[in-house]
């Protein structure tokens, strides 16, 4: 069950950071990386990985880019060690292993890296890699919610909504969907949409509602287009 079939992770999402990682690589051509990654530059590993990743300069090669990441991972580079979880997860040149994914996410997580935050959260949520336990996914999403990440937030929302390692509390389930619906999340926004057109955690209120519904919509969520579409037929 790979993470794109979780909604964990997008393919986009990894080329993008596979692309931030190699910015430094960008002005310089694939022999001065390679110069400076065989000497040990810990950045120059990383963007090295990634332009192997991206095929940036040269073919594309996963096993390359692992074999890159790793070298700069294993000197504490946090992005290096965010993208070998990634492709441990997603089963990018290497065998699929959760576990090792989460063991690579976890030391990008304690060195603050967010989206690795989020994703370990998810593995502990679906006890993937790891012994599912609600009470860790909940500390590593807060973790990463508190850095702005509209993903974990949405999370903590679905956690106190649906009561998961958590008391039920509609309340703080808006409070986490309206933080994750303001940064653009679309499920947030769908799922605020839903709490206030039933009236759950807030005052029922069928114009919020649309607004909310419309919004997720906007931003290509099937489900914020059916509730739009329901309200506007009432």
């Amino acid at each position: 069950m790979p993470l794109l079939k979780t909604s964990f992770i997008s393919k986009v999402t990894l080329l993008l950071v596979a692309a931030m990682l190699s910015v430094s690589a960008m002005a310089l051509d694939f022999n001065q990386v390679q110069r400076e990654a065989n000497q040990g530059v810990i950045e120059a590993q990383a963007a090295l990985g990634s332009m192997y990743f991206l095929g940036q300069g040269v073919r594309q090669d996963y096993s390359k880019a692992l074999e890159w990441y790793e070298k700069a991972a294993n000197q504490g580079n946090a992005g290096a060690q965010y993208l070998l979880g990634t492709m441990y997860a997603e089963g990018e040149g290497v065998r699929q292993d959760y576990a090792k994914a989460a063991e690579w996410y976890e030391k990008a997580a304690n060195q603050g890296e967010d989206a690795a935050q989020y994703l370990l959260g998810q593995l502990y949520n679906k006890g993937l890699g790891v012994r599912q336990n609600y009470a860790t996914a909940k500390k590593w999403h807060e973790k990463a919610a508190s850095q702005g990440n509209a993903r974990s937030q949405a999370r903590l929302g679905a956690m106190y909504y649906e009561g998961r390692g958590v008391r039920q509390d509609y309340s703080k389930a808006l409070e986490w969907y309206e933080k994750a619906a303001n940064q653009g999340n679309a499920g947030a926004q769908g799922l605020l949409g839903a709490m206030y057109a039933e009236g759950k955690g807030v005052r029922q209120n069928h114009a919020i509602a649309k607004e909310w519904f419309g919004k997720s919509c906007d931003n290509g969520l099937q489900l914020g287009c059916d509730g739009y579409r329901i309200l506007n037929q009432r």
